[in-house]
């Protein structure tokens, strides 16, 4: 098919429609199913670890660490890669390679096991590197597809077709998850069992049924996670424009050109002190927030006390959709309090919020208390993150390179989650205790906060 006009209403609508494919990834894998499949595995060991090259690791730790260990990859990846795209026109293919390569990676997942870990970490880190470098893909063809008065219109618009199909989805997931019968799955028992035991080996043995086949209904989960977001890509992959060549060859020059532009930012920051010290400061800040967000579910159904297997499975996905939905709310209000407060205050009183939930988290251990938490986990995320990187743009000097200055923040992002995971996961391996993890990230908001205050009100340069 001839390409569409860049502007077209069309075009648009199929860029946006990749984030119906792919958010399945971040809420069904990332956020939910897969750490409560993965703690799973480990329900019938007392100190809960598992051998992985050559050492002996915390499970908590060893997915931690390998989280951010895809992070670091994605960080020096992606500028690279994006800067060799757009040289050689054609950004679709690598956009392409990395939706499969997460896809496949997801339906890897199905078998995931403690015996073959290595080969099920790897399945692990495809669908991780899978969904964070596509992304670097989605989001440059935004200023090619749209036009300025059209790209926050639209971005949001692919936001919330993202949010609407990864809900869809998981509640799939989670039928399929509580209510396993309803799918097909075995639950039958040993006929001795029904013909002469009593209640309680019934009840009890209908139960390790039921957790079996929730079991094997958490594994088919995460193949339909892959042949979602494959599948429905395809439509985004058809209308999409391949890209525009530079022409000529890919050169050393052009494939280190990403890298080289993030060093100039670096040298064009020192000269401007106020975006200098608010991105030290978000830098700080950002590695606890994301931190926290990446492990949350995982400290969930490690320390807080639910009572039962289903009621452990069923109110950790509750509690993302809790956060999901108050997020919606926490940008709206967010928002109304950096316009009539100011960006840097409202961070500032965010960053309050989030060293409290912290000290709370220490100390919660029911369902109630988690419930809670999630909530107000939900009204402080989705602020913190819009309005973290509406403030960089505020701060942006005049300039038409603003790709290689968000380029630049995402990279600092990316290796601060890097920092924040090792520090977590070491402190975790430890002690033994991720409760102690997140009561070590309250540093991490202090200091953001002491950052925050100096950050100048207006722009400075700094001349040495």
């Amino acid at each position: 098919m001839s390409e569409l006009k860049k502007g077209s209403k069309k075009l648009l609508n199929a860029w946006a429609f990749y984030d119906w494919a792919n958010s399945v990834y971040t809420l069904t894998i990332a956020s939910s199913i897969f750490p409560i499949f993965y703690s799973a595995l480990f329900v019938s060991q007392v100190e809960k670890t598992v051998p992985a090259f050559g050492m002996v690791f915390k499970s908590t730790a060893l997915i931690t660490y390998v989280t951010a260990f895809t992070f670091l990859v994605v960080a020096f990846m992606s500028p690279i890669l994006s800067g060799i795209a757009d040289y050689v026109g054609n950004k679709k293919s690598f956009m392409k390679f990395f939706c499969y390569v997460g896809g496949i990676g997801c339906i890897g997942l199905y078998w995931f096991s403690l015996d073959s870990i290595h080969i099920s970490l790897l399945f692990y880190f495809m669908g991780l590197i899978g969904y964070w470098g596509s992304l670097v893909f989605y989001n440059s063809y935004l200023p090619d597809i749209a036009y300025p008065e059209q790209q926050d219109s639209i971005s949001a618009k692919g936001f919330s077709m993202g949010y609407l199909g990864s809900v869809v989805l998981l509640l799939v997931n989670l039928a399929m998850v509580m209510k396993p019968d309803w799918f097909g799955f075995d639950m039958s028992i040993a006929k001795t069992i029904t013909e002469s035991g009593t209640e309680q080996e019934i009840a009890e043995a209908l139960q390790t049924a039921k957790n079996k086949a929730s079991f094997e209904a958490m594994r088919v989960s995460f193949i339909t996670v892959g042949l979602w977001w494959i599948l429905f890509s395809q439509y985004t992959f058809y209308i999409l424009p391949k890209g525009v060549s530079n022409g000529g060859k890919v050169t050393r020059d052009v494939v280190f050109n990403g890298l080289q532009e993030l060093r100039q930012v670096w040298i064009q920051l020192k000269q401007n002190l106020r975006l200098k010290r608010y991105l030290v400061a978000f830098f700080v800040f950002s590695m606890a927030v994301q931190t926290i967000m990446l492990v949350a579910v995982y400290f969930g159904e490690e320390e807080i006390a639910w009572g039962s297997s289903d009621a452990k499975t069923q109110g950790l996905i509750t509690s993302i959709l809790v956060i999901q939905l108050v997020a919606i709310l926490g940008a709206f209000l967010t928002s109304r309090a950096s316009s009539k407060f100011g960006n840097i205050k409202t961070l500032i009183v965010i960053n309050f919020f989030w060293m409290a939930l912290c000290f709370y988290a220490y100390f919660m251990e029911t369902a109630l208390q988690f419930y809670i938490a999630a909530g107000f986990v939900g009204l402080v995320m989705g602020g913190v993150q819009s309005l973290a990187r509406s403030t960089y743009s505020k701060f942006l000097p005049q300039t038409e390179d603003t790709t290689s200055y968000f380029s630049f923040y995402d990279v600092a992002e990316k290796i601060g989650i890097v920092i924040g995971m090792v520090i977590f996961a070491t402190i975790d391996q430890i002690t033994g205790s991720m409760r102690n993890a997140i009561l070590f990230l309250v540093i991490f908001f202090i200091a953001g906060i002491v950052l925050l205050f100096r950050v100048p009100r207006t722009e400075l340069k700094k001349m040495d």
